[in-house]
């Protein structure tokens, strides 16, 4: 675990951006999310979270159509308008898009900062028909060191898995950015929130971290999102959201991520410390 030294850092202004992809519609697409960036970053934000394939839309009909609407990490177009933007208003941005390379596709989320293109990571858990059309993310999940603290990203489905946090908060992740497209659960009660609330709040609480998730709403091809998307802080109670069910909406808090740095729950038990790895096996 990385602990941070020197003096507090200023506060952290996060928004996670919950809007409607519409499906296939790249330049659309981009220009609206980048006017909702405009105005998050005008509320005071710098860092702000987009929906997982944010650019494309979710569901995909042909691996034809998905190879088409997949961009090169960097070098894609909407690489170079949303890095564009990050420069141009001093912000970070975490989104999802369609990632094409060579000839593999990945559910993937980019990072882009003021100083332009900061990385990519690749979704590691593929739910349902992503298996059809992407591979299995591979570059494990790192942490991307930035001028405002240390981020972890992951996506969706890498959520049910505790795991994908704990890998992230050993690796010294302040915040955790999540590009989602949530569903609804099999056997789900009318009007129960989404799961994914109640699992990541428990990641948050138990490895100490900020967690920003960013979802979206609306049907696409038939398939319903469930929005509520939400900021949860270190100790697993949500600070922003959850946002609605069906309305766009940006979530926004200020946060300081120095907190993500006490892992302690009172002076005996700390989260991290307390793990008991001699009898895990």
């Amino acid at each position: 675990m990385i602990q941070t030294n020197g003096p507090a850092r200023p506060p952290l202004q996060v928004s996670c951006i919950q809007f409607e992809p519409q499906m296939g519609a790249v330049a659309d697409n981009v220009a609206r999310s980048s006017a909702l960036i405009r105005a998050a970053a005008a509320s005071g934000s710098r860092l702000i979270v987009l929906p997982e394939l944010a650019n494309t839309g979710y569901v995909f009909e042909s691996m034809e159509e998905a190879t088409a609407l997949a961009e090169p990490a960097k070098s894609g177009p909407t690489a170079l308008a949303w890095g564009a933007l990050a420069q141009e208003l001093d912000v970070h941005i975490v989104a999802g898009f369609a990632e094409r390379d060579g000839d593999a596709l990945y559910n993937s989320a980019m990072i882009v900062g003021p100083d332009g293109f900061i990385g990519v990571y690749r979704k590691s858990h593929l739910w349902h028909r992503e298996n059809v059309f992407f591979q299995k993310g591979d570059l494990g999940f790192p942490v991307f060191e930035t001028a405002i603290g240390r981020i972890g990203v992951a996506i969706c489905y890498d959520g049910w898995f505790p795991e994908t946090f704990r890998q992230l908060a050993l690796a010294g992740a302040e915040i955790v950015c999540i590009p989602t497209n949530w569903v609804p659960m099999p056997n789900q009660p009318e009007g129960e929130a989404a799961m994914a609330n109640t699992l990541h709040r428990a990641a948050a609480h138990s490895n100490g971290i900020f967690i920003a998730c960013a979802d979206r709403v609306g049907v696409e091809r038939g398939q319903p999102f469930e929005g509520q998307s939400l900021i949860i802080g270190p100790k697993g109670w949500t600070i922003a959201g959850p946002a609605s069910r069906d309305q766009p909406e940006t979530l926004t808090a200020t946060v300081n991520l120095d907190d993500a740095s006490a892992k302690d729950l009172n002076e005996f038990n700390s989260v991290l410390r307390d793990r008991r790895t001699d009898v895990y096996g």
